[in-house]
Order: structure tokens, then C-alpha cells, then sequence
């Protein structure tokens, strides 16, 4: 009863998994409804062709007055389109040998139209399962994007990937093939047993005996596949994970001579992926012989008791009909063993279903609010009592953190690693909601203004530096629906990379490799800020963007920055102090907390703090040799 209770209660599991995909189907009504039509036209020619065999081979038996042969008590009950093509060919005078030619030319074209509809079927079914899968991964790439920074703190690149490839591509077996197969089982069953049912009633009891055993097989057998199913999916995670991480960690891996570790690694993950798959193979491989098997037992039966009827002559069974049960029995050979087949493809498809589920019904911490208003950012910023702590690790990031910033005013945040200089850039970006207190833009609150709204006014230089495989002129304007040729020239010379571009054997549209793994750190870095500087907004976050390139280069891009945001708001994160810009403000944060503000020169004669910091610079820069 337990056991009993345990199955019931895993098939609705898997009922309520693949519910979520009748949207799709809704939507691709049309392709699935005359795909199943099509199922059934070429299982109706399909099973005609017994029908005139039987025919035929009575017919023969007649003609030749063959010994033994006995004249059948009622004329056998065929489909009406058969019962007219027999009435056509006994109507009429014709040879055995024309009878015969006929009937194969009959038989011919029925397997043509099966064969068409057939090609119909697939042309319906399989296409309108690849375009759900496209529906499918757009919905989920579409959620990817709408979810936040904390959710991809947490989780990692090969899961995500493996989501939105490999357990899509196993929910697209069951929205294609499986629907497929097991439109084609119910069809073939149904008129199979209907004219073996006419034909006769208790040759067909015999020969269906096993059919009730291999239900319970099936039932059985797809728990443990759906079970296995499942744990292939997540040891498959985990070694896509493994795999992304290595192709981009190659250079770290290669230069602290990791291969031999990391192929370790790969191998642990592999193998345990194996064993899983080999675990369920070893179920299937059993599974299927087994249904074999049973189909087997049918055609014996058939022809045991089918001969044996036809020996005592009872219930009117003759040679034609043993062959009829026999062809029929042999139609359903296939589908009826692509039952585990099918069983097994809605079963994987269930598990990745509900890891896709589980994925889509995560809400992102940042949303919108439902009064969320478009505002046209001037440059204004006011921190107040805004604490934050990030909801993964429990780092108490900014304590009390209060901060006026005004129009055009230009703010440097100096600090140590940690201090929580880069978390200001994060809040204002909106990628956290703080933990309490405000952040005001203008006079609004910013969790009251439209995500993209905010986004896109601002212009952010991060930290760590990220560039698409893209060419060099797309990734500069790649904040802008439609970047012009002189406005990515003139970003480009603004963040002193121009010199460099020129020198690209392509210039601006040479391929950068992926992560602009073909550029110098230097170059990068600048690319990036004339990334966030062709969209020319009011408000520019620079995130310690600065770090690696010479003094020199330092210098022409603080020169050119100094023209750049004579009217703009900027706020410049950074552990090195530029003296030479002409800051209005500069904090400098220590834990969270600020522990001086104002200018240079006043920092300078009454933070202690500062002035070191800048007292060990001007140390370094004299090292170097900059002055």
C-alpha cells in the first residue's frame, strides 16, 4: 500500500511538472492537432493492409480449391473501404494471378499513403516541438537576465548552462518524439484491436493476454527511471560546471601546473556522471528485451491457438486469419516497445521540467514596484542611514552610510580593499536593495524609479572589466541601441585607447576574443570606459578602472576625464588618489564607515588616514620613476 501510494504520488509529481508546458501546446494547437490526425490517417492505411492480405490469401485458397480449405461460415467483417475494393475485385471475372498483382499494387499504396502521412506527421509533431523549444530557452534566457546579482553569487555558470540546454533539449524529447510515439501507440492499439475484435473476439483475447503484464512492467520500471533520471541530470551539472570553469581558468590552471589536478577532478565528476548513466541503461536494456519478449508470447499465441482453432474448425478461423493477427501483431511490435521508450523520455523529461520550474519560479530580490516611475536622473544623490549587508555571506558592507552629492559635483571614494567602496556603485546601480535606510536620486527614492530607466542613465565602469566576443566597435557601443561610427571614435579617444585600436589588424571591427582574452589588462580597462562613455549620461560610476594602466596613460585619460565630466555627476571609486582631478569631494571609507570627507588639501591636514595613504602613492610613484 505504501509502495502503491509512493507511485501514485511520483506520477502526479511528473503530471504537475509537464502541466507548465500546456501553454505551448495551447499555443501550437494547429501543428499538434492535425499532427495527431496524421497519426491516426497513417495508422488507418496501416492496418488495411492485413485486411487485404487476408483477402488475398482466401481468396487464392478458394480459387485453387485448396485441400482442407472450408468455405467460412460469414463473410469476414473488413473496414469499408476493403469491403469495396473486395467487392470490386469478386465482381468481376479476374485471374487468381490478377486477384494477386491487384491486391500487392493495393497493398503498395497503402504503405505510400502511410509513408505521406507519416512525413506529415513529423512535419507537424517535431516541428512544432523545436519551435516550443525555442519558446522554451528565449523564456529562460529571458529570466536568466531579469534576475539579480545575489542569484548568480550563488549559483554556478555550468548549471545554468546546463538548464537552458541540455534539460530544454530533454523536455523537447517529450513535446516532439514522446507526444509523437505515444499518439502513434494509442492509435495503432486502438484500430488494431478494433478489427481484431471484429475479426474474432477470442483469438483477440489470447493474443492481448500478455498486455496486462507488460502494463505493469512499464509501471513499475519508470520510478526507477525517473529516479535515475533525475540524479544523471544533476552529476551532469556538475561536470558541465567543472568544464566551464576549467576552459576559463586555462591560463590560472596552466600556470600553477594544476593539469594533472583538475584532470583529477573532471574524472571524479565523469565517473560519477557515468555510473549514473550506466545505471540506467542497464535498467533499459533489460526493460526493452522485455517488452520484446511479451510481444513475442502474443505471435505465439496467435499462432498456437489461431492453428488449433483452425485445425478443429472453430469460430471460423482460417489460415487468412492467423496471418491477419499475425501482421497485426507484428504492427504492434514497435510501438508497444517504444512504450519504454516513451516512458523513459517523459520521465527525464519530468526531472528536467521541474529543475527548469524550480528555476522560473524564482522571483529576482530587485524588482520593480508596481508605482515604479520613469525620472530623468539630473545628478543629485542622497545616502541616508543606508545599511547594507549582503544576504549570501552576512558582510556587513556600509554602516550608517550618509553621503549629499549635488549636480556636477565630482566625488572620489577612497578606501582599503573591502572597505565597501565597490557596494556604493552596486546600491546605485540598483543590482541590491539596501538592508535599510535611502538612497535618494533627485527626490526620489530609487527603489521607486524603473529598473531600466535607472540603468540606463548611468554610465558604469566595474571593477572587474568584461568584454563580449565581439568586434572592438560593438563593445564600445554596446550601450546604445545604435552606436555611430564618430561616437564610438570619439569614446574611444576620450578613454586614450584610440592609438591602440588603430594599430588592431582590423581596427574597430578586429574580433576581441573571449573576455578580451586578446587584450592587455590596459587595454581592456580603457575600452571599457569608452564603453560607459559614449552613452554621454548625466551620472558616471568609475570602479577603481584605473588599476591597470602605466602613469602616463593614467594621467591623458584623468586629463581627458576632466573635459568629459565638466557638467556631469561622477563618482570615482579608487584605492590610488589622483591629485592631479580636481575632486569637489573625497570619502574615505574604512568598514563601511566613513571616516573623512572633503577636499584634498583638507584630508590632507587632518585625516591621518589619508594623508599615509597618499604619503606611501607619492612613494611608489617616485620609485617608478614618475613624477
Amino acid at each position: 500500500m505504501v509502495a502503491a501510494a509512493s507511485s501514485i504520488g511520483l506520477h502526479l509529481q511528473i503530471v504537475k511538472q509537464l502541466r507548465t508546458l500546456n501553454k505551448y501546446f495551447w499555443k501550437y494547437r494547429t501543428r499538434l492537432g492535425v499532427g495527431i490526425i496524421f497519426v491516426f490517417l497513417s495508422n488507418y492505411f496501416n492496418v488495411l493492409s492485413p485486411q487485404v492480405t487476408g483477402f488475398v490469401i482466401d481468396f487464392v485458397q478458394r480459387s485453387l480449391n485448396v485441400a482442407g480449405y472450408r468455405t467460412p461460415e460469414k463473410p469476414a467483417d473488413y473496414d469499408v473501404l476493403v469491403d469495396k475494393f473486395i467487392h470490386s475485385v469478386d465482381g468481376r471475372d479476374y485471374s487468381v494471378g490478377k486477384v494477386v498483382a491487384l491486391c500487392g499494387i493495393t497493398i503498395l499504396i497503402l504503405a505510400l499513403l502511410r509513408g505521406f502521412f507519416l512525413f506529415l506527421m513529423r512535419q507537424t509533431i517535431i516541428v512544432m516541438s523545436r519551435h516550443i523549444e525555442y519558446d522554451q530557452k528565449n523564456e529562460v534566457f529571458n529570466h536568466y537576465q531579469r534576475l539579480d546579482t545575489a542569484f548568480y553569487k550563488v549559483r554556478s555558470t555550468g548549471d545554468l548552462m546546463n538548464r537552458i540546454a541540455e534539460d530544454v533539449s530533454r523536455v523537447r524529447m517529450f513535446t516532439g518524439p514522446a507526444i509523437m510515439y505515444l499518439a502513434n501507440l494509442v492509435a495503432i492499439i486502438s484500430l488494431s484491436v478494433f478489427f481484431m475484435l471484429k475479426r474474432s473476439p477470442e483469438l483477440t483475447f489470447y493474443v492481448l493476454l500478455p498486455l496486462p503484464i507488460l502494463a505493469i512492467t512499464i509501471y513499475l520500471v519508470n520510478n526507477t527511471i525517473n529516479r535515475k533520471s533525475e540524479r544523471i541530470q544533476e552529476s551532469l551539472s556538475d561536470l558541465t560546471t567543472n568544464a566551464q570553469e576549467s576552459y576559463s581558468g586555462i591560463r590560472v590552471i596552466k600556470s600553477f601546473v594544476q593539469e594533472t589536478a583538475m584532470l583529477g577532478f573532471f574524472t571524479r565528476n565523469s565517473e560519477e556522471y557515468k555510473k549514473n548513466a550506466v545505471s540506467l541503461a542497464r535498467v533499459e536494456a533489460i526493460y526493452f528485451p522485455s517488452i520484446t519478449l511479451l510481444i513475442g508470447l502474443s505471435t505465439l499465441f496467435t499462432i498456437m491457438i489461431g492453428g488449433l482453432y483452425y485445425i478443429r474448425g472453430d469460430h471460423s478461423i482460417g489460415i487468412n486469419t492467423i496471418v491477419e493477427f499475425v501482421m497485426y501483431i507484428n504492427m504492434l511490435t514497435f510501438p508497444v516497445s517504444a512504450i519504454g521508450l516513451t516512458a523513459s523520455m517523459i520521465q527525464r523529461a519530468a526531472a528536467s521540467q521541474k529543475r527548469i520550474n524550480e528555476f522560473l519560479e524564482t522571483e529576482p530580490g530587485v524588482q520593480n514596484s508596481p508605482a515604479a516611475a520613469k525620472v530623468v536622473l539630473r545628478g543629485d544623490i542622497s545616502f541616508r542611514h543606508v545599511n547594507f549587508i549582503y544576504p549570501h555571506t552576512g558582510i556587513h558592507a556600509l554602516r550608517d552610510f550618509n553621503l549629499e552629492i549635488k549636480k556636477g559635483e565630482k566625488v572620489a571614494i577612497v578606501g582599503r580593499t573591502g572597505s565597501g567602496k565597490s557596494t556604493i556603485a552596486q546600491l546605485l546601480l540598483r543590482m541590491y536593495n539596501v538592508s535599510s535606510g535611502q538612497i535618494e536620486l533627485g527626490e526620489t527614492d530609487i527603489r521607486e524609479i524603473d529598473l531600466k530607466n535607472l540603468r540606463k542613465q548611468i554610465s558604469y565602469v566595474p571593477q572587474d572589466v568584461f568584454l563580449f566576443s565581439e568586434t572592438v566597435e560593438n563593445n564600445i557601443g554596446f550601450g546604445l541601441d545604435s552606436a555611430r561610427k564618430d561616437q564610438v571614435e570619439k569614446a574611444a579617444r576620450q578613454a586614450s585607447v584610440e592609438k591602440e585600436i588603430a594599430g588592431f589588424s582590423q581596427q574597430y571591427d578586429t574580433m576581441i576574443g573571449e573576455r578580451g582574452v586578446t587584450l592587455s589588462g590596459g587595454q581592456k580597462q580603457r575600452i571599457s570606459i569608452a564603453r560607459a562613455l559614449v552613452k554621454d549620461p548625466n551620472l558616471v560610476i568609475f570602479d577603481d578602472c584605473l588599476s591597470a594602466v602605466d602613469a602616463r596613460t593614467e594621467m591623458e585619460i584623468i586629463n581627458n576625464l576632466n573635459e568629459f565630466l565638466r557638467d556631469k555627476t561622477a563618482i570615482i571609486i579608487t584605492h590610488r588618489i589622483f591629485s592631479l582631478f580636481n575632486f569637489d569631494k573625497i570619502v574615505v571609507l574604512e568598514d563601511g564607515v566613513i571616516v573623512g570627507e572633503g577636499t584634498h588639501q583638507q584630508l590632507l591636514e587632518h585625516n591621518t588616514y589619508y594623508a599615509s595613504l597618499y604619503a606611501r602613492q607619492q612613494e611608489q610613484d617616485r620609485t617608478s620613476g614618475f613624477h
